[in-house]
Order: C-alpha cells, then sequence, then structure tokens
C-alpha cells in the first residue's frame, strides 16, 4: 500500500502511529545520523551527469563537490597547493581533539548526536524553541504541515545565516538574551517568522510565501535583525537580495504550489515519480538537490562562475586544477555550501515529523565553511604560505579603514573568489572525509555504529572549530582567516 497519493495535489501521509517509530529499538542509523527500519530496501541512485557532455549540469550536482575537492586533496597530501602548506604529522593531533570534543559532550551514548542542521541552533541555550512553536500551533494543524511550516522557517533562516561579523548581536524579544554568530540568527530568524515578517496571510503568520517575501527591503530586514549603525552585520544587502529573490523563484508553482511556499516542496517531493514507498517513503538525495539547486538557482548572485551560460553558483575556478581552452571547466571547483547546509537542515524535520528518509545521503559532503576550515589552520594542519598571509594582512589592515571595521586581531583577509579561499575551502572538503575515517577509529566505531559525517560536523569538527577559534583569538572569536563576506557565501 503506498503511504501517498500521486492523484491529489497535496500527498496524504499514513497517520504517523502507522509508521515504524524513529525511536524504534529495531532502528538503524542511517549516513544522516537520523533512525531507518533496516527492512528499507537499497534503491538505485540516478548517475553523476557527464561532464563531457554537459559540464554545467555535472558542476551543479552533489557528485561533482567530493570529486572535484578530492582532486584538491591528492595535491595537499603531496604538498603541491598552491597557498598552503601541509603538515600531516598534524592530521592525528586534529583528529584527537576532535574525539576530545565528542567524547566530552556525548561519551559513551554517540548514538545520541543528532546530524548537522539548523534545528540545534534554534535550541541555543538550551531552550526547545522548535518544539515550542509547535506545541504553540493548534491541533488542527497536521504533521504535515507542520512539515511545510517548519521547511519555510528553515529555508529563510539558512539564508539569513552567513556569516555576521564580530559586532552584531540580536537580543531577544522573548527572553531578553543576547545571542551572537549563527545561534543570534537563527534566534532572531524565528522570531521575525513567529511576528509573521515573512508571510502575506495575517490569518497565518507561521508561514513563508512569496507575497510576504517581496514586501522587504534592506529597512526591514536591519529592523528584524536589530542592525544599527552600533550594531552592524555583514552583508545586510547580500541577506536581502537572496531573500527578494526568493520571493521570485517561489513563483515555480510545480514546486512551490499556488500559495508560493517552501514548504510546499515537501508535497512534490513525495509526488516525485522517483520517490519510493515500502513502510516509509524514500527519497533519493540525488533527486532532493536537484530539486533545490533548479529550484532555487535564481536566487544566487548572478555574477557568479558560469558554463555555456549557466550559472554554476558556489562553484569558483582554482589556479592548480587543470585549465584546457576545450574544456574551461576542468579549474573549477564546486562546493554549493548554502544548498548543502539547506539540505542537511531540511531532512531533518521530514525525517523527525514524517519518517521520511534518504537514500544516499553519504553523497553530501563536509561543510567549507570557516569553522571547519579554521581547525585545521589552528591546529596546524594547515598554514597559510608567507607571501599570501601578509598579502591577506595588508587586505585587513586597508578594510580596518573602513567604518564598522573590525581593527583588533589582525588576520589574513580575502574575498570569497580570491584563489586563497577557494584552495583553502576545497582541502577542507577533502579533509572532512579523511578526519571522519580516523575519528570513527579512534573512537572504535564502525559499521552500523560509526559516526556519520552530518554527525562529526555537529558534534567535533564546526564546535571543534569555534571552540578553538575562542581560544586563539580570545578577542574577536574569529577564524584565522577572514572571507569579506556579500551576506551569500561563508
Amino acid at each position: 500500500m503506498r503511504l501517498f497519493s500521486r492523484k491529489t495535489s497535496k500527498p496524504v501521509l499514513a497517520p504517523t502511529d502507522q509508521l515504524p517509530s524513529s525511536s524504534s529499538k529495531s532502528s538503524t542509523r542511517t549516513m544522516n545520523g537520523g533512525l531507518i527500519s533496516p527492512t528499507i530496501p537499497n534503491i538505485p541512485l540516478p548517475k553523476a551527469p557527464d561532464p563531457t557532455h554537459n559540464p554545467a549540469a555535472y558542476l551543479r550536482s552533489i557528485y561533482a563537490v567530493r570529486e572535484r575537492c578530492k582532486l584538491v586533496l591528492d595535491k595537499a597530501k603531496a604538498n603541491q597547493l598552491k597557498h598552503f602548506i601541509i603538515d600531516m604529522s598534524k592530521f592525528s593531533e586534529t583528529a584527537s581533539y576532535v574525539v576530545s570534543i565528542i567524547k566530552r559532550d556525548y561519551a559513551p551514548d554517540y548514538t545520541s548526536i543528532p546530524p548537522h542542521g539548523r534545528w540545534q541552533h534554534f535550541d541555543v541555550g538550551g531552550r526547545p524553541r522548535v518544539d515550542q512553536l509547535m506545541a504553540a500551533w493548534p491541533s488542527s494543524v497536521d504533521a504535515q504541515e507542520r512539515t511545510r511550516r517548519l521547511i519555510d522557517l528553515f529555508l529563510v533562516s539558512v539564508l539569513l545565516d552567513a556569516g555576521a561579523g564580530m559586532k552584531w548581536q540580536y537580543k531577544s524579544k522573548e527572553s531578553g538574551r543576547i545571542y551572537r554568530r549563527s545561534e543570534g540568527l537563527a534566534v532572531a530568524s524565528l522570531e521575525m517568522f513567529k511576528a509573521g515578517m515573512f508571510s502575506s496571510n495575517e490569518a497565518e503568520p507561521c508561514q513563508v510565501d512569496s507575497n510576504g517575501l517581496a514586501r522587504l527591503n534592506v529597512a526591514a530586514v536591519a529592523r528584524g535583525l536589530q542592525v544599527t549603525e552600533d550594531n552592524p552585520i555583514d552583508g545586510l544587502e547580500g541577506r536581502t537580495g537572496l531573500l527578494l529573490r526568493l520571493a521570485e523563484a517561489l513563483r515555480n508553482t510545480e514546486v512551490f504550489g499556488e500559495d508560493a511556499r517552501p514548504g510546499n516542496m515537501l508535497d512534490y517531493l513525495l509526488s516525485h515519480p522517483a520517490t519510493q514507498a515500502s513502510s516509509v517513503p524514500i527519497v533519493p538525495v540525488p533527486v532532493f538537490w536537484d530539486i533545490l539547486m533548479d529550484s532555487l538557482g535564481p536566487i544566487w548572485p548572478a555574477t557568479r562562475t558560469k558554463i555555456d551560460g549557466v550559472s554554476i553558483g558556489d562553484a569558483w575556478p582554482l589556479s592548480i586544477m587543470p585549465s584546457h581552452p576545450a574544456h574551461p571547466w576542468e579549474n573549477i571547483v564546486p562546493f554549493h555550501k548554502l544548498t548543502q547546509w539547506l539540505a542537511y537542515s531540511l531532512m531533518v524535520p521530514m525525517n523527525k515529523l514524517l519518517n521520511v528518509h534518504f537514500a544516499g545521503a553519504e553523497l553530501m559532503t563536509g561543510l567549507p565553511e570557516y569553522r571547519n576550515g579554521g581547525l585545521l589552520i589552528d591546529t596546524g594542519l594547515l598554514t597559510l604560505k608567507p607571501e599570501d598571509a601578509q598579502r591577506g594582512i595588508d587586505q585587513y589592515h586597508a578594510n580596518a579603514k573602513e567604518k564598522g571595521q573590525p581593527k583588533v586581531e589582525v588576520v589574513p583577509l580575502f574575498t570569497a573568489d580570491d584563489d586563497v579561499i577557494v584552495e583553502w575551502r576545497a582541502v577542507t572538503v577533502g579533509f572532512l572525509d579523511e578526519l571522519l575515517a580516523e575519528v570513527n577509529y579512534m573512537l572504535g566505531l564502525h559499521g552500523s555504529d560509526a559516526l556519520s559525517l552530518a554527525q562529526m560536523l555537529e558534534a567535533g569538527t564546526w564546535k571543534g572549530g569555534r571552540e578553538i577559534a575562542e581560544v586563539s583569538r580570545p578577542n574577536t572569536r574569529e577564524p584565522p582567516i577572514m572571507i569579506l563576506s556579500d551576506g551569500t557565501v561563508f
């Protein structure tokens, strides 16, 4: 019996009490750190696009991220990087540091580690804000609509979640507490959501729709984020631009429905021909990925890398990659960081509330952002070469002359498209895979007990990168290299 009908515009899942419990003792963990019944079958995954025939499709695919970054990792291990020196003797120390963070917070119950996602950021300070939000909704709001609303919230929150800078902070209107960085942006976006800032429906503030987003402007987003001259945030215009372009993208009624809500992608996804259903719905990750890339592609800045006139998104040329006049795509390394962060984040409510599972979650990579990348530098595995370090320092000093820019704890500064940053991000993705194997070995975890990459990111590298930054640069707590953010890459 199928769990949803393809004849209706809104797929209807079986009641949640008829689905396998996510806390069932007979369950085993998936690659994305969720829970899955062992009876769920393996399903074939779509193949990666052929780069020789469609390089744009290949570079936009989830397959390309790991494959292209692996080429950079191979050069790193041979010490053939242009901008960084690699000290492989520090690899074991880096892994040991990550293991110490994981053991401190989770030993011996490593199965309790959640997958990396936006949900945890909303619950900063131990307050279960997402659960409290759902508890405030009437019982007539069923599990599917609750999931749609969380997709609405999580998508907007992720798009607002670029690096905020060291000065910005947010004072919760509900608790009066001060939050910063990613958690501050999570709390801010949640309170903006609850206030109806993204909804055009006065009777239902807790939703995001195209008309609601279209009303936004820089001043409105600044008010929502409590941005002032004394409380500046990096990339305010870039964040606002993402939300306004999202308003346009949501007019794709096939994916987002007549009411143009992000949450309606749930219905599209469950009704997709590739979605399998036995006891629970099973979504192939490459299909989910393509839906995100294709439907949200128009929101990214038009100035990004293009192949054959097609915008590739978060993908950048790198000087150490092959360069051939007939194959210009070969020197490009894709990351799609925000799309991966979004995919990780949206999987969680779909799994928790509707028992939707994702086949091929192991295709997702580590996130090439400054916490994970900063960890590798602060533990000595990577060292920026002197000439690049000096160029970055000079750029920091030049930027410090701008009003509101940092002037303490000087670190190299580069733009997102700088060859240094592209190389740093690529080698970060590669080393995160290597760290996962070493961390599991050190923890004595293997087979179905082994940590997924999403769990290691959550409990180890992202958290460890933040904590070592706080020790290494206590005044700013910023990473060892700063990226001049436009609010769309971090």
